[in-house]
């Protein structure tokens, strides 16, 4: 969260990008995190929270959808790197998200496209407006693919052991903030 103040504040530090960091990171890495991230180029994990080589381990798809390849990369940077922490990052504005709104209304969507919005239905509150009906579905996907990787067997029994925290934030593009979604 301070490289993300960083980051909002125009005082980035850039850290662990110098050919010393460089050239130790030959020899293996040591990420303090795992982020789960939209594939939208507008947040790479990096530099929204201001860090740097072998800092975090990135695994993004658009929309947050958890698949085999995803979820494989998440449990790889816990199991086999030994990464204390996940952050599942949502963000406003998901075309993601958006597109699976008006899909679970009957809408067209490609193949590809709809892979995702069928993942992210579960998300979507039909109670609500067009409008705020996509905010609260990028806020509720987010909670459900944390509880979707808090309940997978091997990453449960880090959480168990207190060796894993699984967090979900959420990216605000206009203020630049990462909050915490509870």
């Amino acid at each position: 969260m301070a490289g993300n103040r960083r980051w909002r504040t125009f005082h980035e530090s850039h850290p662990d990008r110098t050919g010393n960091v460089r050239r130790a990171l030959v020899g293996g890495q040591h990420p303090f995190a795992v982020v789960l991230g939209c594939a939208d180029s507008r947040l790479p994990p990096e530099l929204i929270f201001d860090q740097g080589l072998g800092d975090l381990l990135t695994a993004r798809s658009a929309g947050e959808v958890l698949d085999e390849a995803v979820l494989g990369s998440i449990a790889y940077g816990v199991l086999e790197l030994g990464v204390p922490l996940i952050v599942v990052l949502g963000h406003q504005g998901c075309g993601a998200v958006a597109a699976a709104v008006p899909a679970e209304a009957g809408g067209a969507l490609q193949a590809h496209i709809r892979y995702l919005a069928e993942r992210i239905r579960s998300a979507i509150d039909h109670g609500l407006e067009a409008k705020a009906r996509i905010g609260a579905a990028v806020t509720e996907n987010v909670r459900q693919v944390r509880a979707r990787l808090t309940a997978e067997p091997d990453l449960a029994a880090r959480i168990a052991d207190g060796w894993l925290d699984i967090v979900s934030a959420h990216y605000e593009l206009t203020s630049q903030l990462v909050r915490k979604v509870p």
